[in-house]
C-alpha cells in the first residue's frame, strides 16, 4: 500500500527524561528535509520537547513505558504525533489551560500544551483515560 505522505519516520524509545534530547534531535534531523528556517528547527524542536516531556512526567508518572514518534511529511509540512501509553488526561481542555499543571511539587510551569499551540500550526490532544495520550502537532515549513 503506497503511503499519501512523501517520506515517514517512526521512532520508539523508553520514557527516561535523558531520551528527551535524542527525540528533539532525531524529529530536527527528519525535518532538516524540509529546509527549515533555523527558528522553525528551534521551535520543532522545543514542540517535541514538551510532548516528550509530558509522556514521561504525567503519562508514566515515574514509571516506565514507551513513548511513540510518528513523523510525516507532505506538501511541505512536517506532522509530528507524539504518544504514549501511559494514565491518559481526564479534562485535556482543563490540562490546556496556561499554568495548570498536576505536578506542583516538581515545580512544573504548566505551560507545556501552551508552547506547543504557540510554536506549532496546529495541535491535536487525544486521550483516553488508562490508555495513553497522542499528541498531533503540524508545522508547515514557509519556503520564499
Amino acid at each position: 500500500m503506497k503511503s499519501v505522505y512523501e517520506n515517514e519516520m517512526n521512532l520508539e524509545f523508553l520514557s527516561k527524561s535523558c531520551n528527551e534530547a535524542f527525540a528533539r534531535i532525531s524529529v530536527a534531523a527528519f525535518a532538516s528535509q524540509l529546509d527549515p528556517t533555523i527558528e522553525e528547527l528551534a521551535d520543532i524542536k522545543t514542540a517535541v520537547s514538551e510532548a516528550v516531556t509530558n509522556c514521561i512526567i504525567h503519562g508514566y508518572e515515574g514509571k516506565e513505558g514507551i513513548v511513540k514518534i510518528k513523523c510525516q511529511i507532505f506538501g511541505g509540512s512536517l506532522q509530528i504525533e507524539v504518544s504514549d501509553n501511559g494514565k491518559g488526561i481526564e479534562d485535556i481542555e482543563t490540562a490546556k489551560q496556561p499554568l495548570y499543571t498536576t505536578k506542583t511539587d516538581l515545580e512544573r510551569s504548566g505551560m507545556g500544551f501552551t508552547i506547543m499551540e504557540s510554536f506549532m500550526d496546529e495541535m491535536k490532544v487525544e486521550s483516553i483515560l488508562g490508555l495513553g495520550t497522542k499528541v498531533t502537532m503540524k508545522k508547515l515549513i514557509k519556503k520564499e
